[in-house]
Parts: structure tokens; sequence; C-alpha cells
């Protein structure tokens, strides 16, 4: 059973959201370090909440929140809402307009052996610690991750819909998406849509960290607190939730540059390769992305001013010893890390997730340039991965390498927080959703 409940977001004072474009922020984990340093120079960006720079420990991050509180810099609303979250965008090679349709509301945090909410990716020790410090320091969630429910009614993106005609604010983002905002305060709806996602279960699409800091932080305060009674507000966690049944959930691929590889030449990768891949040279390194996409177990590898086809030998297969059901081990990824990364680079499957030798790029032509400039040895361009795949894993118990999806757009951070203070969290108006 998957519990979710309305909250009272903070959220910028009428003023600032007269201009909310320049105050929203990237999500920790996909922000440049170029646009890091140009949001900072806002003083009221969400970034300075939400990922604090060298300088600007957890505790100042803190003292912040609170200054901006006491300030009415952010204020909090009276009643409490689910927030409608519409983002319009296109793709590369289309025209057609898409929206992703979504709301934000609070989720019961859950341990992983509960089977209600599933991962598809592992953590990063560092990570979390590092958003567990955050959480614990301004008590708040800057940003909601991103959970998937399957509900082949879209009941809820009906209330959606009708809420989203009477928006509170839109902006264009960093990602070209126009992000449009809304909200339902009709205690009747939010309760309909309780209802609805009670027996659902969640999968995470983004925001691993995040939720693994929550689950973590949880246990810390209820090991801490004699009078738990799991209405604490440290017992949820802000999520921002769609369906998987919607046509318009997209998910790109995220492709794979090696570099830092000692003895590296391109004849040695593909007389490597070559024991396990048909390779075929193309005149047309742009091209390469497309050719492979009908393909099964087939990759781009960009090494040098070339690019070549490379194909799975389907015989070897079922060569693969990682401990994996047989489902897992047939899929792209799979095959990349265990036959490309492992087999052929030497990077074993056990160190691979912390290695610094492996770094992830979506856009296509940064590859290519990382490559042909020198700045990467070599790029191995991936396919996107579907939903049902993902799926199954997750039901599965198992994980997908690391970066495996990149659900876009990306989730906007700035358009609200939620307090996990008892007296924020908490309302007299909590009698309503029970």
């Amino acid at each position: 059973m998957a519990e979710i409940k309305p909250l009272r977001a903070w959220r910028y004072n009428k003023d600032l959201q007269k201009d909310l474009g320049s105050l929203v922020s990237p999500l920790f984990d996909v922000v440049s370090e170029k646009q890091r340093r140009y949001l900072y120079e806002n003083e009221y960006n969400s970034i300075h909440i939400s990922v604090p720079d060298n300088e600007n420990t957890s505790l100042a991050v803190s003292r912040k929140v609170i200054e901006w509180k006491s300030r009415g810099i952010l204020r909090q609303d009276a009643l409490p809402s689910i927030y409608v979250y519409y983002q319009y965008f296109t793709l590369p090679g289309s025209s057609k307009e898409f929206i992703r349709k979504g709301f934000i509301a609070n989720l019961k945090v859950y341990d992983w052996d509960e089977n209600v909410v599933f991962r598809h990716e592992s953590t990063m020790p560092f990570s979390v610690e590092n958003r567990i410090d955050v959480l614990d320091k301004t008590q708040m969630n800057a940003s909601p991750t991103h959970g998937l429910f399957a509900d082949s009614s879209s009941e809820i993106e009906f209330h959606l819909d009708k809420a989203i005609e009477y928006p509170l604010c839109e902006t264009d983002d960093y990602q070209g998406v126009r992000d449009v905002f809304g909200v339902i305060q009709d205690a009747k709806i939010i309760n309909r849509i309780i209802e609805i996602i009670k027996d659902k279960q969640i999968i995470l699409a983004d925001g691993h960290h995040r939720y693994e800091a929550s689950l973590r932080y949880k246990k810390k305060k209820e090991k801490e607190n004699p009078d738990h009674n799991g209405t604490e507000g440290y017992n949820y966690h802000l999520m921002y939730f769609t369906n998987t049944e919607s046509d318009d959930l997209k998910i790109l691929p995220t492709h794979r540059l090696l570099s830092g590889l000692e003895g590296f030449s391109e004849q040695h990768l593909l007389n490597k390769i070559e024991k396990y891949f048909f390779i075929q040279a193309t005149d047309e390194a742009t091209n390469i992305n497309e050719v492979i996409l009908s393909k099964e177990w087939a990759f781009g590898l960009l090494v040098g001013e070339n690019a070549y086809e490379i194909r799975l030998k389907p015989e070897l297969i079922d060569t693969i010893s990682w401990n994996f059901p047989q489902y897992i081990k047939r899929i792209d990824l799979t095959v990349l890390h265990y036959f490309i990364i492992e087999k052929c680079v030497g990077i074993l499957g056990e160190s691979q997730k912390g290695s610094k030798k492996i770094s992830f790029e979506r856009n296509f032509a940064k590859c290519l340039q990382k490559v042909t400039s020198g700045e990467s040895q070599c790029a191995i361009i991936t396919k996107d991965i579907a939903i049902d795949t993902i799926k199954k894993v997750c039901y599965s118990g198992y994980t997908l390498p690391q970066k495996s999806t990149y659900f876009y757009p990306k989730v906007i951070c700035g358009f609200l927080f939620s307090s996990i203070k008892d007296d924020e969290f908490n309302s007299s108006f909590d009698e309503a959703f029970k």
C-alpha cells in the first residue's frame, strides 16, 4: 500500500514568483559546474538550498532556510494540497509536442523489503550521506524525486487536467521545456487520488540517492525518538508522480565514455572487441546512433576520428557469468558492461560503479566532441530502454547498471519546498485526509 499525503508547501512569495524562471534550478545530480556558478549569483535561486556549494555548508544552508522563511522570501501555503506539474517538450527529429503529466505529494517512506517502492539503480554512499546531511540540517525536501505508478484508467490525469487549466505559474527551463504548475485543494479530489494510489507500487525513476537519504534518516530518527508514532514529518518524502501507462513518458539513452585507460590504442581495443562482436566501420559518425536503433545487442563505438557499429555474436549471450536472471543478462546494458567494459577494457563488474575511468553523457554530439578532441579515449553509444524492462527488473529485486536510464525531461527544483518539521508538516486540516 502506497500512502501519500497532501502538503502545505513552502513557495516563493508572490513578488518573486513574477520572475520564477530565474529562481528554478536543475537537480543536484544533473547540474553542471557552469550552471551552478551562474545560478549561485542569484541570492534567492533555489540552488542555494538544493545544491550547496563547497563554501556553503549544510549548516549555512540551514541558516539560509530560516532566514528565507523569517523574511517572507518563502511562504507556506495555508491548505494541504496536491500540486500539479506538467512539462511540455519536444524531442530531436520530431515536431510533436509531448506533455508529461504528474503531481507532487508526500509519500510515506518505505523500506525496500516492504515491496512498495522499487529501485532500478544502485546508490553511491557518498552522495547519500551528502543528502542526509542537507536533509537533517534544513529539515526540508528541496526537490521531489520522480516516482512511477501504473494506472490504465488515467482517472488521476482527468483531475490534473482540470486543475492545470488555472495554473499558478509557468516557466521555460534550461532544457527548453515549458513547465506549468498548478494546485488541487479540493479535499474530495485529493482523497480520491489518495484512494487510487494506495494499492499501487511505486518505481523510482529519478532520485535514488534522495530517497535512500530519506529512508536512512527516518530509521535514525525513529531510533532516537521514544515517542515515535509514524506521523512525524521525517516519515515522509517529497515525490513527483507520473503514470507509466502514459504515452508521453520518455526515457533517453545514456552513453558511456572511457578515459584514463593505460596502454590504450584504437587497434588494440578493436582486437579485443572482435572476439565478441561483429564490427562494421561507418563513414558517418553522426549517424551511428540511428544505425543501431533496431538491432539487438548493437552499439556504436566512437574512437579517434572513426565510428563503428558493433553487434554481439549471438551465440555468446549465454556465456555471461554474472549472477543475474537470464532476462537481465539479455538487456543491452548488461551486454555492454559485461563484454565491452569488463572483458574488453578490463574494468571488473564490481568495480565499475566507482570507476573514474567511466563517465556518462546523454548528448550524442558531446560524446563525439569529447572523443575527437581527445578528452575521452572512446565512447560507447547506447539505445534507450523500455519502461516494461525497467518494471520487470524492479519487481525482480535486481538493479540495472549505473546510469541505465535518463527519464526526460528532468524535474525542476524551485516550484515548492516541503518541510519535515513537525510544526510545519502537520496541520489541523489533516483530519480531512484520513
